[in-house]
């Protein structure tokens, strides 16, 4: 596949995770994750990273007067290692290995999401979910489905906002312990810039639009593909 090829896809998964996760508040990086890995696993997980800043950045700011603040504090706290145990995973892994990985976090993470019962998260849960949701992240870039499964039942906009900032906040770890590891590369950042216009686009027709869509619909086909996405990943090439 030519570079230019890879190029529309990966801006039109980008342009479409941003519109579902605006308007659903996950999607993000269960969609652009399996298909960067497929077309340019290199790109894993820093590029994924930086992009979601800018988005999550919008999302949290759009809706901030419904952010759960202790929900994110707990969050935040388990996050730190977490990240330490996601970046040593970074570090060992082949590309294979971690597309392995990949696929494999995000088929568990889509069965959690559909079959998990209902529950109230507290101080314990949140913490827990940052733990899990550091290790991913940092080692994969797929960390929304653990904080999805905690505000699953809570109104869309506490959903929305809380499940952003923690992103946000947690992003930001991820990526200034793997700059410390020497895991950034030059060309990660430029993909990253380069898709930042289909990150917009997806993002401002999600502000448009998230009042008026069936986010349950909508999140169903979010998992689908997930799901699809993962067994292909989980493929050895």
């Amino acid at each position: 596949m030519s570079e230019l090829s890879t190029f529309v896809m990966l801006a039109l998964a980008t342009g479409a995770a941003a519109f579902i996760q605006g308007t659903v508040g996950i999607g993000f990086a269960l969609i652009v994750a399996p298909v960067m890995g497929l077309l340019r696993p290199d790109l894993l997980p820093i590029a994924l990273l930086i992009l979601m800043l800018p988005l999550n950045g919008y999302v949290g700011l759009r809706e901030r007067d419904a952010i759960d603040w202790k929900g994110v504090g707990w969050v935040s706290l388990g996050r730190l290692p977490g990240t330490l145990a996601g970046l040593g995973i970074l570090v060992v892994m082949s590309t294979n290995g971690l597309n392995q990985l990949i696929g494999a976090s995000t088929i568990l993470a889509v069965l959690a999401a559909l079959f998990a019962p209902v529950f109230q998260p507290g101080r314990r849960a949140c913490a827990a979910v940052g733990v899990v949701t550091g290790v991913t992240e940092t080692a994969t870039g797929v960390g929304g489905p653990p904080l999805a499964l905690l505000y699953q039942h809570r109104p869309g906009p506490v959903l929305r906002s809380t499940i952003a900032l923690c992103f946000l906040l947690g992003e930001l770890v991820s990526l200034a312990i793997l700059a410390l590891a020497g895991q950034f590369q030059l060309h990660q950042w430029l993909w990253a810039l380069a898709l930042l216009p289909a990150l917009a686009a997806g993002s401002v027709a999600s502000r448009f639009l998230h009042h008026r869509l069936d986010a349950r619909r909508l999140r169903l086909g979010v998992l689908s593909f997930a799901l699809l996405s993962g067994i292909v990943l989980l493929v050895p090439r």
